[in-house]
């Protein structure tokens, strides 16, 4: 039996990810496209884990996170839901992405597409 998957903490709206980014709305919107943030749409309005960015930034590895897991055919709800699901070890991938963890994050991201 897996695991239950646990939520973000918080979501943000797009134009909040914007600002605490400090760049413009369009510039978010490329980020998701080019999967470099992860974005998934609740009550017809597209939202971001909070957790997913860290300060100014984006957490350092999800860029690279998000393309594994593209690539081993995950969409973004998959990709959240891996992300926000328990794991031995790391609590889930998501928090475990901004601290000394994040490498095993990418490693085990990386072992999916095999």
């Amino acid at each position: 039996m897996s695991e239950p998957v646990t939520a973000p903490s918080e979501w943000i709206t797009l134009p909040d990810v914007s600002e605490k980014l400090g760049v413009s709305i369009s510039k978010v919107h490329q980020m998701i496209r080019e999967g470099a943030l992860l974005a998934v749409r609740r009550d017809g309005i597209r939202l971001v884990p909070a957790e997913l960015v860290a300060n100014p930034t984006v957490l350092k590895h999800l860029p690279g996170v998000l393309t594994l897991l593209h690539d081993a055919g995950y969409n973004d709800e998959e990709a959240l839901e891996w992300l926000y699901t328990p794991d031995e070890g790391l609590g889930n991938a998501a928090t475990a992405l901004g601290g000394h963890q994040a490498r095993e994050v990418k490693r085990r991201a990386q072992a999916l597409g095999f």
